[in-house]
């Protein structure tokens, strides 16, 4: 933990232990509220950035909560989010609340939002964020509850999936951790050699110290390495003030190699290893709680929308638009009951849907692959592309449920 006042920390540090299958798979750590306004003069008494910055190093997910309702990226924001620099891919952030406002309201409110953080997050990825109401209240505003019920599917797939990765992401922190090894090396031994042997020692190291910054540029130009490789500018001006630079050692090319030797080969072999066992171990996800309370069953996300219509009926879904469907196919001049791919695609192409898509669809739609299709996969497809032009997913398979009644004792 950080050494600075410890005691304090370690008084506020509170731990729960609670017989829930969620933690059975992974640990959460909760954070004070972020202050702002008057409150940020207040002092907590100890270092709350560096504290963060410490567990980020150690966390596989690191989730910043905001209220849609009263958005305000304080001071002490900012230099928290600063602070988990070079952890930008762990981080996720979850827009919350977002039923309180008005959906023109809650746009603006997710723009101004992701300006900010654009500001702060110096990353050319757009950083994840989740919208949506994320307790077990009633919406108060429920006209986006498709995608709060959406955008919280997606949250929870992301945390399931951190067990599972668990090893790959801790090869990925050693290869961080060996980097900023190598480049801390290279800034000790240009501070060794910039020092005087004899007179004018310490007005030697507030220049450099004061310096640093080009010093930097240097070793990142000579060495060809990354800026994000660096340790914080600022930081690193205060812990060398502290240090004596006549005892640093000198650059030593040898281990410098060994590290570009595992870096190179090694954590490659490392990584193949680390696939073999992940696939070969049994699939681990977060189970329990909020993460099984819409997996399954009607209340399960897209249940009864979209390829999902007409689960439950006895009756085919399709057949009651194959009327209208039918009006079109015998237009389309069918022989033996069937019309040739030429023939659907001219009406197909009418819902102005890619091609990409549309392909999709006659894979489904042709239930027999004869490259054919009769009245019931024409209407088939007729739906599915309801389906799509509706803003639903296309299935990569067909549900029984949408398998044409003629065409059922061929499944």
């Amino acid at each position: 933990m950080p050494a600075s006042h410890p005691r304090v920390l370690w008084q506020r540090f509170l731990c729960a232990q609670l017989p829930n299958p969620v933690l059975e798979s992974i640990s959460i750590i909760d954070t004070p509220g972020i202050l702002s306004g008057e409150k940020q003069r207040i002092s907590r008494g100890y270092d709350f950035a560096a504290v963060l910055e410490w567990f980020a190093e150690r966390v596989d997910r690191i989730i910043l909560l905001f209220d849609a309702h009263k958005l305000d990226i304080s001071d002490e924001f900012s230099e928290v989010i600063k602070a988990l620099k070079n952890h930008e891919d762990k981080i996720r952030v979850v827009l919350n609340k977002a039923d309180q406002i008005e959906t023109q309201q809650l746009m603006r409110v997710y723009g101004a939002l992701m300006w900010s953080l654009g500001k702060i997050i110096n990353t050319p990825e757009v950083v994840r964020v989740y919208i949506g109401s994320f307790w077990s209240h009633p919406l108060l505003i429920p006209d986006n509850r498709k995608l709060f019920e959406a955008e919280e599917q997606d949250l929870f797939k992301d945390i399931q999936s951190l067990p599972r990765n668990a090893a790959l992401r801790k090869l990925n922190d050693l290869i961080k951790r060996a980097r900023l090894a190598k480049v801390h090396a290279y800034i000790i031994s240009s501070l060794k050699k910039e020092m005087p042997n004899v007179f004018g020692k310490e007005s030697k190291k507030k220049e450099l110290v004061n310096n640093l910054g080009e010093i930097y540029l240097k070793i990142e130009r000579e060495h060809q390495i990354s800026p994000g490789d660096f340790p914080n500018l600022r930081k690193m001006q205060e812990l060398l003030l502290t240090q004596d630079f006549t005892k640093f050692q000198p650059l030593k090319q040898k281990l410098l190699d060994t590290v570009d030797d595992m870096l190179a080969n090694d954590i490659a072999r490392l990584m193949v290893m680390v696939r073999q066992e992940e696939s070969q171990m049994p699939t681990q996800v977060v189970k329990g709680g909020a993460f099984e309370g819409t997996m399954n069953g009607p209340f399960g996300h897209g249940y009864g929308e979209g390829a999902g219509e007409g689960i439950d009926d006895v009756e085919w879904v399709v057949g009651k638009d194959k009327p209208t469907y039918d009006e079109i196919f015998y237009t389309l001049s069918p022989v033996n009951g069937k019309i040739t791919g030429a023939s659907a695609k001219k009406e197909m192409v009418k819902s102005k849907l890619p091609n990409t898509v549309l392909g999709k669809i006659w894979k489904l739609a042709d239930v027999d692959k004869d490259g054919l299709l009769d009245d019931e996969e024409f209407a088939l497809a007729n739906h599915l592309i309801r389906v799509k032009l509706e803003g639903h997913e296309l299935p990569a398979e067909l549900p029984p449920h949408l398998v044409p009644p003629s065409k059922r004792r061929l499944e």
